[in-house]
């Protein structure tokens, strides 16, 4: 780095910028690729083109230097400085001033190389921007700490980091797509918030300096588009970031992209073929239906199952268990399947523990977990024909929750019941309960009709794709400070 500060007062002094403000670029190295990709070895144009780009490689020999420029996506174009064209002053400046991971303006003739190589051969050449740390070596692999930490440099040297970039952006672009397809219309809401609800999360706390008011980032987006919903917005939904002060690990980030919808008229049933036609739809812009993962391969053509969350456990104990099986039996359980229960948790809380440890990470196939224990999701509606369930389902693919939906409680009387139960749970030290918002449950007694909803982390879907950790679905992953 030394070096490279030196170069870079050396080119001050010599009045000549190592920051370009713009330079003559006429083409994209793309453009060059395709407009000229017809050259045969040898052949050289008369056509002149500027192009720019970041060098990755260079050789520099006597009276001739080649470098490799890099662009974007990732497309590259090799230039060529001979003595012949530039003259020793420019060719000398280029081996002098000119290190690995410089930007760098190129103008020449469009030419293919003697070994077949499509070409720019400079007539002239200027620094665009000066590099003043290191790239990381090309042919050696990154170390995922590195990757994540350092993502600017992880796209640079890694087509796999550029290639994640716009695989979600595929992604995001074709659920838009059909979503509005069906009506939906997107909307935005807060994310500073007064009470946090639509979720069982810990939130970040903040202040509002012009309110002199706590507040806090969302972590859910459910409750605002309800709202919209009892308001006649009838098909709604919205892409956006929220924020749980939870746990980092391979499938859990503070800090991610969740999305919701909501469907007037509709019910778990109707939301549950919502959400598969949006998977579908991203596994066909993303190219097959069939996708390989560490557990097999996933077949969304197949069958999507639904299966009572009551008899999936039933099926691993050997035994039938229901809602009403006791707490201390549900912990034998536990005990013999060497699940961990934190002791004193209450009985419906044991056996969603069985659930996530016994249950769902053997779950290849799709698979709608329905039917859960009311404490599941305090803003489902209860079940219409099973007492002390709810209509709600978690979908779960290659062993992982990749979303969940419900059919929506709506009669604010007992939406207030239950979130007063929460709020009590909340004062007695349950971190994660949510708070009683009398705004939401104003908007319910104006009447909400009849409806469905979903909620999906995206990181989660690219995960499944993808067969990448979360961390590395998110441009920019929060990680612990450096030292």
């Amino acid at each position: 780095m030394r070096i490279r500060h030196a170069k870079r007062e050396r080119l001050l002094s010599q009045n000549r910028a190592p920051y370009a403000v713009q330079v003559p670029r006429t083409h994209s190295l793309a453009e060059v690729r395709t407009q000229w990709s017809h050259l045969a070895t040898g052949e050289e144009t008369s056509d002149v083109v500027g192009v720019a780009g970041r060098i990755i490689f260079q050789r520099n020999t006597g009276k001739l230097a080649f470098a490799t420029l890099q662009e974007g996506a990732g497309t590259r174009l090799q230039v060529m400085l001979s003595l012949a064209e530039v003259g020793a002053e420019a060719l000398e400046s280029w081996k002098a001033d000119v290190d690995l991971g410089d930007y760098v303006f190129v103008q020449g003739r469009v030419i293919s190389s003697k070994r077949g190589e499509l070409s720019v051969l400079a007539t002239r050449w200027e620094m665009a921007s000066k590099a003043l740390r290191p790239l990381p070596v090309l042919h050696k692999d990154l170390a995922e700490e590195t990757r994540v930490r350092q993502r600017y440099a992880d796209l640079v040297v890694r087509q796999e980091a550029r290639d994640m970039v716009r695989t979600k952006a595929t992604a995001l672009r074709t659920i838009r797509a059909v979503l509005d397809g069906q009506g939906f219309i997107e909307v935005e809401t807060p994310i500073i918030q007064l009470v946090h609800g639509g979720a069982a999360a810990r939130p970040f706390v903040t202040h509002m300096n012009a309110f002199d008011q706590e507040m806090v980032l969302r972590i859910a987006l459910e409750l605002n588009l309800k709202k919209a919903v009892v308001g006649g917005v009838d098909r709604v939904y919205e892409m956006g970031r929220i924020f749980r002060n939870e746990g980092v690990d391979a499938t859990h980030s503070p800090e991610f992209t969740m999305l919701e919808v909501y469907q007037a008229w509709g019910d778990q049933s109707t939301i549950a073929e919502v959400m598969r036609s949006v998977i579908l739809g991203v596994a066909d812009a993303l190219g097959s239906r069939q996708i390989q993962t560490s557990a097999g391969v996933v077949d969304l053509d197949g069958p999507w199952r639904w299966v009572p969350v009551y008899d999936a456990v039933s099926e691993v104990v050997g035994e039938r268990v229901t809602i009403d099986t006791p707490v201390e039996r549900l912990m034998e359980y536990a005990a013999a399947h060497g699940v961990v229960v934190e002791p004193g948790l209450e009985k419906d809380k044991v056996f969603l523990e069985l659930l996530s440890e016994l249950v769902e990470p053997h779950l290849l196939q799709p698979t709608f977990l329905c039917d859960y224990p009311a404490i599941a999701q305090p803003l489902a509606r209860p079940h219409r024909s099973r007492s002390g369930h709810i209509e709600a389902w978690d979908l779960i693919i290659a062993g992982v929750e990749r979303g969940t939906g419900f059919t929506e409680l709506v009669d604010p009387v007992i939406q207030r019941a239950v979130l007063t139960d929460q709020s009590l749970r909340a004062a007695g030290g349950d971190p994660e309960a949510m708070a009683l918002d009398e705004d939401f449950l104003r908007a319910l007694e104006y009447g909400a009709p009849p409806m469905g909803g979903l909620g999906m982390g995206l990181d989660r879907m690219i995960m499944l794709f993808t067969g990448a950790n979360i961390r590395e679905t998110i441009l920019f992953p929060h990680l612990k400070p450096e030292a």
